[in-house]
Parts: structure tokens; C-alpha cells; sequence
């Protein structure tokens, strides 16, 4: 797999390169900032692209709009958004935009290098992965949401799971639940949140953007990759 790094800090930056030629891949592109990103990402042509939430100069929000200046040049691009803390405002522009399969981690999950390459190569191939403590607040912060209040326990922590791009067989042995339960589960949180229960990454996007109100349901169903 070819992979575009944006990332200022030189000592992430350069780990993120060995690790991930350690894992077979190859880093086309691996700048500090911004400058010249967009033309890097059309002369490269990556299959991913890694970005840092906070990037110079101003160190706020570069990464962020530099991922969804990719996302409208090219959507169907895999992006993974590396962010030092839960920035719920930034998970959420991404999660309400239209585009290709989608990755939101703290750097924290970098230091498990083989749960890490594995993301990566999840997100590569079609999945939505987002860090769970992402996840955790995202559904917080809508916790009065009525549509949140009509889910069971059980539901709020499947649809979690399922955010963090897990396959109905992986939440089924978490739960300890048979995987015609965990699809029972998902179809009654997806009536419940008004979003028909579709397979693929865009059932993730939709009811997230949906729980957020930071997005159409629309725009998730529009999602194309699947959620492996």
C-alpha cells in the first residue's frame, strides 16, 4: 500500500514511516506541514493518506482542513486523522463529510504497533475506525438526544462497537452474543435512529452524523467501501 504522512513532529513522523515499511507498505510522501500537500497527494497518488489534527503554523486546525481539502479533491481517498486529544468538534466535520472510508486515533494507539498497522490496513481496505474514546464522547455529548434515549444499554454499546469498526463477529465474541443478536441489535438501533440498516461504512457515518446533527443521514448513505 502506498501512504502519504503529514505529521510536524519529527520523531512521530520517522516512527510512523519505519513501522509502517516494517509492515510491508510503502511511504511515498512524509512532510512536517502542509506545503505542498495537495500537490504531493496528486503526483504520489497514495492509497492513504495519514494527517495530524494540529500542524503549523498555527498548530489549530491545518490537519483537519487539509483532510477535507483532500476529501473534496478526492473522495474516495482513505484518510486516518491522528489527534493527541479528543477534538469532537474535528471527528465530527470529518464524520458529517462525504467521502471515502475514514480513521480517527489518538497517537496514544501508535505505541501498539500491531493494533495500529492493523487500523491502517482496516481503513485501507473500506472500514471506519474511530479511537474509542472518540466514540465515548460522541455519544456523551448526545446522551439527552431523544433518539440516543430510545436505545437500550445493549444498543448504545453494539452501535459504540460498531464506530470503532468492528465486524458483527468480532462484537458477537465481545458480548458474548450469538451473531444473529448482534444483527438483531443493529437493526432495531437503526429503526430507532430513523437510518435503514445497511452493511458497509456508511451505516457507521450515517448514524454518527445522524447522532451528532452534524450531518444528513443522506450523506452517510452516499459513503461507498464496506465495514470489514
Amino acid at each position: 500500500m502506498r501512504i502519504l504522512i503529514c505529521e510536524d513532529s519529527v520523531l512521530l513522523r520517522e516512527g510512523l514511516v519505519r513501522l509502517l515499511h516494517d509492515a510491508g507498505h510503502e511511504v511515498v510522501a512524509a512532510l512536517p506541514d502542509t506545503t505542498g500537500l495537495m500537490d504531493a497527494v496528486t503526483v504520489s497518488a497514495p492509497d492513504l493518506a495519514i494527517l495530524d489534527v494540529r500542524l503549523p503554523p498555527t498548530f489549530t486546525d491545518e490537519g483537519i482542513r487539509a483532510a477535507l481539502a483532500i476529501r473534496a479533491s478526492r473522495p474516495t481517498l482513505p484518510i486516518l486523522v491522528l489527534s493527541q486529544y479528543v477534538e469532537e468538534r474535528y471527528a465530527s466535520d470529518l464524520i458529517a463529510a462525504q467521502g471515502g472510508p475514514l480513521g480517527y486515533l489518538l497517537k496514544d494507539r501508535v505505541a501498539d504497533v500491531t493494533e495500529f498497522v492493523e487500523s491502517v490496513e482496516r481503513i485501507a481496505s473500506g472500514a471506519t475506525v474511530l479511537d474509542p474514546e472518540v466514540v465515548a464522547q460522541l455519544l456523551t455529548r448526545r446522551n439527552r438526544d431523544e433518539r440516543m434515549l430510545r436505545l437500550t444499554e445493549r444498543e448504545r454499546t453494539v452501535l459504540a462497537l460498531i464506530a470503532e469498526g468492528k465486524s458483527n463477529n468480532a462484537i458477537a465474541g465481545m458480548l458474548f452474543l450469538s451473531e444473529a443478536s448482534v444483527e438483531k441489535h443493529i437493526t432495531a438501533i437503526f429503526q430507532k435512529l430513523g437510518l435503514e440498516p445497511e452493511d458497509g461504512n456508511r451505516r457507521v457515518l450515517a448514524a454518527l452524523a445522524h447522532i451528532e446533527n452534524s450531518g444528513s443521514a443522506d450523506a452517510g448513505r452516499n459513503e461507498q467501501g464496506g465495514l470489514r
